[in-house]
């Protein structure tokens, strides 16, 4: 079930950031993760300013 909340974080950065939020994920199930979390979610952005 991970792949639908990925699906829902995936959606929530295109419709914040329109079609400059495209991008590729990936969503993988494991057993356990840290503090009993159900997904894990991380993210690199690279931002610019335009003058």
């Amino acid at each position: 079930m991970q792949h639908i909340v990925i699906n829902a974080a995936s959606q929530l950065i295109y419709d914040v950031f329109g079609d400059t939020g495209q991008h590729a994920r990936t969503a993988v199930g494991v057993n356990q993760l840290p503090m009993d979390m159900t997904v894990e979610i991380e993210a690199i952005f690279e931002t610019t300013v335009n003058n």
